[in-house]
């Protein structure tokens, strides 16, 4: 069985809930960062194609998760089921669960891959130019194989996570992203670039934006197969008795609960793709530096988002044995994780705003108006970290719907209006449009953390009960 510590009748202290949390938190933080690390090499390799190029992945990466994000949310319908198991010790059960997001991975990525291949005649619309419409059709073209591969690694993430077995998650992320870093300059740039000693590699053409899509989808299939092999080679008690076929009943309530999870997500992705696309309306080099500003934030919440996962599973552990004053404890534990290490992110961003974009390659053209992105960037990270683990605890609780609310209000009925109102009613162009945002973002956190207080201070009872 696993070495995690699940949680019994007593109550950690918070010293020694906060070290639990770290222990399960870090490894998760690692793969989730490694995750966006990733994506900010992409655009570290396309910046030095061009403007242009880099413009066409940053629409197609914001298409690609504008759409993604409701697979996403659906198979963390899972999440707190699992969890929660783990809490009752009902490691069979956990088992289970894992093949029947297996099916659910396979059934929503074949249906969500299709449609992602309809999106970019959608960018017409919004009077993006032609070249970068073309460039993300490329784009999407490559990464569209890697849907139905990337919801499977998060079901067997979400199941590694919550029995405590994160080391292959840290091994999958290292070697993808040294691998992505080799596949990103050899098929974007073609592998003339390579000395003679690399023979039939210098033969591979240069394929630009579509390079780096392969790239990414080739990642995706390398961290799968690393994590579906470890867990495959693990003992677990009871696992050669779980159900390998489909059952309906549990795939519908995985439905139930990961609908208002994917409808969160994709509300959230949704009103950032959007934000870069109005910033594409306002040239190339605002969309370039929407898409620099974005990458590095990117690697920031990715951890904070580690770190409400690891948050999640805790109180999910808590919830299935019952513990509703362990869960309380495990949530305001990670809620200060998230929020102390957002915090170190937004220091960074404001102290070395000119020297990151930079780092990003960023055009001459693009160079001014990534700065005072990243200054923004610098203002909401806090809140971003407290909204991005509220959703962890929330759904480890198994309360799902209520963040789904709390995004539609907090980025479209607040943040939208006044992106639309500062960015262009005021003239602000791209600044204006990230305070818009940032103005989301807050309320979100604050929604999130009043609703986790309200709902912990009461009983809290297993999803499955």
């Amino acid at each position: 069985m696993s070495t995690a510590v699940l949680p019994t009748s007593s109550v950690n202290s918070p010293r020694t809930e906060l070290r639990e949390l770290a222990r399960l938190a870090v490894p998760i933080a690692i793969a989730q960062g490694g995750q966006a690390l990733m994506g900010l090499v992409d655009t570290l390799v396309v910046g030095r194609a061009g403007t242009s190029a880099l413009a066409a992945v940053g629409l197609g990466n914001g298409l690609f998760f504008a759409v993604s994000g409701f697979g996403m949310g659906l198979m963390m319908g899972f999440d707190p089921m699992m969890s929660q198991a783990m809490g009752a010790r009902h490691f069979t059960r956990a088992r289970g669960l894992l093949w029947q997001g297996g099916w659910l991975a396979l059934f929503s990525g074949l249906l969500l891959g299709s449609l992602l291949l309809l999106t970019p005649p959608l960018l017409l619309l919004g009077g993006i130019g032609e070249a970068e419409v073309s460039g993300a059709r490329d784009y999407l073209l490559w990464r569209a194989p890697s849907m139905p591969l990337m919801l499977a690694f998060l079901m067997v993430r979400s199941y590694c996570q919550s029995t405590a077995y994160t080391r292959p998650l840290v091994i999958a992320t290292v070697a993808a992203n040294v691998f992505n870093v080799a596949a990103d300059v050899l098929l974007v740039f073609g592998g003339e670039v390579l000395p003679a000693a690399f023979g039939p590699l210098r033969e591979i053409p240069a394929m630009g934006v579509a390079g780096s899509a392969m790239a990414t989808t080739l990642c995706t299939a390398l961290q799968l197969a690393v994590v579906v092999f470890a867990v495959r080679a693990r003992p677990l008690a009871g696992a050669e008795s779980s159900t390998r076929l489909p059952v309906w009943a549990d795939l519908a309530r995985a439905v139930k609960l990961g609908t208002p999870i994917g409808l969160h997500f994709a509300a959230e992705i949704g009103v950032f793709a959007l934000a870069g696309v109005l910033a594409a309306g306002l040239g190339p080099a605002s969309v370039g530096a929407h898409q620099i500003a974005i990458s590095f934030a990117s690697v920031t919440f990715t951890v904070a988002m580690g770190i409400g996962n690891a948050g999640s599973v805790r109180v999910g552990w808590a919830v299935g044995a019952r513990n509703g004053r362990q869960a309380r404890l495990s949530g305001f534990m990670a809620f200060a994780g998230g929020a102390g290490f957002m915090a170190l992110g937004g220091l960074l961003f404001a102290l070395f705003p000119t020297p990151l974009a930079r780092l990003a390659g960023a055009p001459e053209d693009v160079l001014p108006l990534v700065v005072p992105l990243l200054m923004v960037s610098a203002v909401f990270q806090v809140f971003d970290g407290v909204q991005g683990v509220g959703a962890g605890v929330l759904r480890g609780a198994g309360d799902t719907r209520f963040t789904f609310l709390a995004n539609m209000v907090g980025h479209y009925a607040i943040g939208l209006p006044l992106t639309l109102l500062l960015g262009f009613k005021l003239g602000l162009g791209v600044v204006g449009i990230w305070w818009g945002l940032c103005a989301g973002l807050v309320t979100v956190a604050v929604a999130l953390l009043w609703r986790f207080n309200r709902m912990s201070a009461g009983a809290l009872r297993p999803v499955e009960a």
